[in-house]
């Protein structure tokens, strides 16, 4: 019965040939960083994979709006238990195309589907470092596939959103007018600690997701999105990389939530952060905690934490997950806006964005969102 629903399916579905598709953002590429997104997937080829529970989308081939040599995958999918999911990834040089590199295996619950990175697929064209595509050459066209596992008597998994942060890492930024609507403002986040925990050991990027969840679960009125900071941890998880950093698990998690949208993505400036807390919704940053405290060099692994507001001067507000609240250290910080930019800047000014499907978003002056 399942392989005949499949067919069915399938049958219903588009299929369109392997025609590329050239994304435009005009003007808003900026910095040499930019953000694509599918929210629908009819124009992905889709095929029954090797096994009979298998479904495997396919994308058509994408010329991207600026040459990429750093690639990261973000997904959003529903997997009930016994399902998942595998996201890959190709791009090309020249006129060939580099082998599929596989950018994570993804499921909820982690447990008879497996959720991990994948290591040792280093090759001359380029590397998938835990979350991230490194290509040795910059690329201009890539194409996606998204293997879709199903279970036995459970309900097929849901891809709901794909996107992908592209990066010329040899584009500078360029600094911007900052958005003083914002200074002196602040969204009020609750505080969680990565400290104290049974087990705990670098969960800074599992509990400043947990604490943009926990204030979306305020303002939606959604208790289910607010956890304990152990079980954030737990169901972002890499059993590859053995740790919570990994940056899309962080967003595959909180975009798995109905009607929550979660993506990594770079942006360009402090101001768009700005334009983000005028809105009223805090952002997820990830930055050199050595720098950000103004040490002259760094040797710190990362650090994540959340980004709430600006003083009236323009310093940012962060919720720091690294501190201790039984030695009555809190968590709201102020750091200077140079350590910070500086700082942000060790990530290539990555951010993880968490909301509500549906939400009105700040505008998109340089392509960075969806």
């Amino acid at each position: 019965m399942r392989s005949v629903l499949i067919i069915i399916l399938l049958a219903l579905c588009l299929m369109p040939g392997r025609g590329e598709r050239r994304l435009e953002h005009g003007d808003r590429v900026r910095d040499g960083r930019t953000f694509v997104a599918w929210k629908t997937f009819a124009g992905f080829e889709k095929v029954m994979g090797a096994g009979q529970q298998e479904v495997v989308l396919t994308s058509p081939e994408v010329k991207t709006p600026l040459p990429a040599n750093e690639i990261v995958v973000s997904w959003n999918a529903e997997t009930p238990p016994g399902t998942g999911l595998k996201v890959e990834a190709r791009v090309w040089r020249g006129e060939l195309p580099t082998k599929w590199y596989t950018l994570g295996l993804w499921s909820k619950d982690g447990m008879t589907y497996p959720r991990e990175s994948v290591a040792g697929q280093k090759d001359a064209d380029g590397d998938v470092q835990t979350d991230t595509l490194v290509l040795t050459e910059p690329t201009t066209k890539l194409q996606w596939r998204v293997t879709l596992s199903e279970a036995e008597g459970k309900p097929a998994p849901t891809l709901k959103f794909l996107g992908a942060s592209l990066l010329d890492s040899r584009a500078m930024p360029t600094p911007q007018e900052p958005n003083r609507t914002a200074w002196g403002k602040e969204v009020t986040v609750p505080g969680r600690t990565q400290l104290g925990w049974p087990g705990a050991s670098g969960w800074c990027s599992a509990t400043s997701t947990d604490m943009t969840l926990a204030f979306w679960s305020g303002r939606l009125k959604r208790p289910e999105l607010d956890m304990p900071v152990p079980d954030a941890a737990k169901a972002v998880y890499d059993r590859v990389w053995d740790g919570t950093g990994n940056w899309v698990f962080n967003t595959a998690f909180a975009g798995s939530f109905p009607g929550m949208r979660a993506y990594v993505t770079r942006f360009s400036d402090v101001s768009e952060l700005e334009d983000w807390i005028v809105a009223g919704m805090p952002v997820v940053v990830s930055v050199s905690y050595d720098l950000l405290r103004g040490k002259a060099e760094d040797h710190d692994p990362g650090h994540l934490l959340v980004c709430v507001g600006f003083t009236k001067e323009g310093d940012i507000v962060l919720n720091d997950p690294a501190h201790h609240p039984e030695k009555g250290e809190a968590c709201r910080r102020v750091f200077s806006r140079e350590n910070f930019v500086r700082a942000w800047a060790r990530s290539r000014d990555t951010v993880y964005l968490i909301y509500p499907e549906g939400v009105k978003l700040p505008a998109d002056r340089w392509g960075h969102w969806e």
